[in-house]
């Protein structure tokens, strides 16, 4: 089967830059990348309830991109540069209304080895992938940022991005870019940290020209207000999507699509919530109700489990556990 033209990703960035975006445009990713940053336990525990000492291998990984692939759910699925070759090698991306990414760098927080501690430092610059080789089956990927208010480190981090897009533009490949919160204390409060983020973000694009831009954003959802702000700079050109953090409870990852669509997001990149769930492909599904108000969070979950159960699959949490909000930002 030969390449599609189209991609839904391009069709619904067409629109969403035109002011016609319906939720249906909404873009959804799944971040199948953890393997640069967790290593070995990346492709989770070995079941959902599992005790967390036995994981999945690769082979389990890529199984779950195919499955991921063939429900059309999707719009992205992200990868490691190793990842990425094989399902091209497999011709399991190519003709699909998926586009394949991969993570362009790997930033030292989020270097996340079993029992090491580089997250307590500044994020630092570095990058494994090579774009000359990955081009040949992904021609867009993940760049990452974290600020942590040090001007050494994030001047470091600045220049490093720079030269990323000198790059960038020598060919035809294109990016989205991804920046965290820091993991540690900076000296800003939690309350203001999402606006110093939105700060930081627009600073460091203010100097992009179109020809270098980031197609979107990944950044964390710190709040309607912060989401809202960012999201309302510069509709149409700054399109501003979440991500997803750890698994939380299945209400949690319902509740933060919600959330962050009515404030303005456009696109959600999940990684743990997808693959740590009892059933991926029934979650995203239930995603793309929620977003379109088919459901409501709460309903959803309550759908979720209807369908484990009809699966014979057994449940992580039972259905009252996981109706809780457990993440304070969607408390609020």
């Amino acid at each position: 089967m030969g390449e599609l033209t189209v991609k839904t990703l391009d069709e619904k960035l067409s629109r969403i830059r035109q002011g016609n975006y319906t939720p249906a445009d909404f873009i959804i990713a799944d971040a199948k990348d953890a393997d640069m940053g967790f290593g070995a336990t990346g492709p989770g525990p070995a079941n959902a309830l599992s005790d967390g000492n036995t994981f999945k291998t690769k082979l389990n990984y890529l199984q779950a991109m195919r499955d991921m692939c063939g429900d059309g759910l999707i719009d992205i699925m992200l990868m490691s540069a190793s990842s990425a070759e094989r399902l091209h090698q497999e011709n399991v991306l190519p003709g699909s209304s998926i586009t394949p990414a991969i993570r362009y760098n790997d930033t030292t927080d989020i270097w996340l080895a079993r029992g090491s501690t580089y997250r307590a430092h500044p994020s630092q610059p570095f990058r494994s992938a090579l774009m000359a080789e990955t081009s040949e089956f992904a021609d867009l990927g993940l760049y990452s940022m974290t600020f942590s208010n040090s001007l050494e480190d994030d001047l470091r981090s600045l220049k490093a991005y720079r030269e990323f897009r000198q790059e960038l533009i020598q060919g035809k490949n294109r990016h989205f870019l991804e920046v965290f919160n820091p993991a540690f204390d900076i000296g800003i409060d939690k309350e203001s940290i999402g606006f110093y983020i939105n700060d930081m973000i627009v600073k460091t694009l203010a100097g992009v020209t179109s020809k270098e831009a980031p197609l979107f954003l990944k950044i964390e959802f710190n709040g309607y207000a912060a989401m809202n702000e960012l999201a309302n700079y510069d509709p149409g050109h700054l399109i501003v999507g979440i991500l997803g953090g750890s698994k939380g409870t299945t209400r949690d990852t319902f509740e933060l699509v919600h959330q962050a669509e009515q404030a303005g997001a456009r696109v959600a990149l999940f990684g743990r919530k997808i693959n740590l769930a009892e059933s991926p492909v029934q979650l995203v599904s239930l995603m793309r109700k929620v977003i379109k108000r088919e459901l409501t969070p709460e309903q959803a979950v309550k759908t979720y489990h209807e369908a484990l159960k009809d699966a014979g699959i057994e449940s992580t949490l039972s259905l009252t556990d996981d109706l809780e909000i457990t993440d304070d930002v969607l408390k609020a």
